[in-house]
């Protein structure tokens, strides 16, 4: 039976109704903590985790469309914290999307105990597009009881909703409307700085860390001048942004937007239906028109007054110390399906073509992959090339620009793969390791010996980084931070270990090109 939007919601609901049912046997109520959105009742899990899912940080977002966000004010009746707040409307499916969806989910051993806990501010992937902070992925359970650290995740406005950048078509009225999602990120920041101790936390130990897109954002973020003391340590999961759209990219791709969805002045933005804005999310990206549209950060000289890591790593995030990671095999995530591995000789270079997002000579990378792995596949080699040369890149130069900058910077490489057979490392498989959450339904590394020691490795680094400003800590090789041209990386796999530059060759052909992130 096909699945429509509508049934793929209600079926989740059901499911969370369910989760609802059985999480109530397993928590009890929280004590009421007081923030500066109002006073919040949360529930106590049986690990003795104090949990406040749906806590408000901003007004809804509908009062200030294509603006920056409106701060929470204070409420005056006690709230009950139980079930997580909206999604951002989007074209992924969820159990509720809103415009009011600026909401913080948190997991604390303590409340009101001036332990002032390293906080861990979990920022959810899914490009700039789709996603949310309510994946049992991002579950902070077990972070929070293996590193007695306040786990914070967090919604915020996505696609045209956060990043549809309308200055130039209508001066003044929207100015920042290309980076509203980061406002709302630097609003949730600014609220947990002020709310911090209600729940046990440090504000002057915050720790940004996501994956993908939230790594993207974290990216930007070391750039942006209004996120400037808001955290002090970064990770970044298979998540970069070397480069921001230009404000005329973005202006071309807000035209071709407003012609899909047939709007042309700004009252009309304004009240047009949500249903109507996803509807412009279809249209094809005037920059490159075998895509969807692109959104995501613009150089606005407002938010950004200069591109992420380009041409260097940005001054004002030099102090701060820094994970970055990427995992071996990122495009099986992607281009994993009959398409790929129907490939021959014959097609692989036009596929590459497609595919590599930088431009280079198809047959030339085919022929070094073919000499330095001869017993690949045409499948084999386009995962291995694609992943090199349009997923590894903006790390590769964002881990070079820190070492030449001199900032404390750690790089690691995730090699140990997933339970199913051949899928290798994937885009995504090292959320569930930094969380250690293995067990939860969507991981895909099981629970063997191999996955539960790397799931220790990663999510201490990560809590050593949080607490200490440096991942090294018992149960890892001695890791060393990058530094050219060495390049030492951290490799997670069956038999962890510190090695330097790994996939040089890889490296070295691609950095031929120069590298310009796709979107921007």
């Amino acid at each position: 039976m096909k699945m429509t939007r509508r049934s793929a919601i209600l079926t989740s609901a059901a499911a969370a109704s369910l989760a609802g049912g059985l999480r109530a046997a397993a928590e009890s109520t929280s004590s009421p903590v007081k923030t500066t959105s109002g006073d919040y009742r949360g529930l106590t899990n049986n690990s003795g985790i104090h949990v406040f899912r749906g806590v408000r940080y901003g007004e809804d977002t509908s009062m200030s469309r294509f603006a920056r966000p409106i701060a929470a004010s204070r409420r005056t009746d006690l709230i009950t914290a139980e079930e997580y707040g909206p999604a951002c409307p989007q074209r992924a499916e969820n159990v509720t999307e809103s415009e009011d969806c600026l909401f913080l989910n948190i997991w604390t051993p303590g409340l009101n105990d001036g332990a002032k806990r390293p906080i861990m501010f979990y920022i959810h992937g899914g490009a700039y597009s789709n996603g949310s902070g309510s994946s049992p992925l991002y579950d902070g359970t077990n972070l929070a009881v293996k590193g007695d650290v306040v786990v914070i995740t967090v919604n915020h406005r996505l696609n045209a909703f956060g990043y549809l950048y309308l200055d130039r078509l209508f001066p003044g009225t929207f100015p920042d409307s290309g980076n509203a999602g980061q406002w709302d990120l630097i609003l949730a920041l600014q609220w947990v700085q002020q709310n911090a101790a209600a729940f046990g936390g440090d504000p002057d130990r915050v720790m940004v860390f996501g994956q993908s897109g939230g790594g993207a954002k974290i990216a930007t973020m070391m750039a942006s001048p209004a996120a400037k003391g808001l955290f002090h340590a970064a990770a970044t999961m298979s998540g970069q942004q070397v480069t921001a759209s230009g404000p005329l990219n973005a202006t071309l791709r807000a035209s071709r937007y407003l012609d899909k969805i047939c709007l042309s002045s700004p009252e009309e933005l304004k009240t047009a239906p949500v249903e109507m804005l996803l509807e412009g999310l279809t249209a094809d990206d005037p920059v490159n028109e075998t895509h969807n549209i692109y959104f995501g950060p613009v150089l606005d000289e407002r938010m950004l007054t200069r591109h992420p890591f380009w041409p260097d790593a940005p001054a004002q995030s030099a102090s701060i110390p820094m994970i970055l990671g990427n995992t071996a095999d990122e495009t099986k995530a992607f281009l994993w399906n009959d398409t790929a591995f129907a490939l021959t000789w014959d097609t692989l270079p036009a596929y590459l073509a497609a595919q590599m997002r930088c431009d280079i000579h198809p047959a030339s990378v085919i022929t070094s992959y073919r000499s330095w792995f001869p017993g690949l596949s045409p499948a084999e080699i386009m995962f291995k090339a694609t992943t090199a040369g349009r997923s590894w890149r903006g790390q590769v130069e964002e881990a070079d620009a820190r070492a030449y900058q001199g900032a404390p910077t750690w790089v690691y490489q995730f090699d140990l793969p997933a339970a199913e057979p051949g899928r290798g490392a994937p885009h995504k498989i090292d959320i569930e390791h930094a969380f250690d959450n293995l067990a939860q339904p969507s991981a895909m590394s099981g629970t063997g010996p191999a996955a539960t020691r790397v799931a220790d490795q990663l999510s201490s680094a990560f809590i050593s980084l949080a607490r200490h400003g440096d991942p090294n800590h018992a149960g890892l090789p001695q890791w060393d931070q990058h530094a050219i041209p060495d390049r030492q990386t951290m490799v997670f796999d069956t038999e962890t270990r510190l090695i330097n530059d790994p996939r040089n060759r890889e490296r070295e052909l691609f950095a031929k090109v120069p590298f310009v992130q796709w979107g921007t």
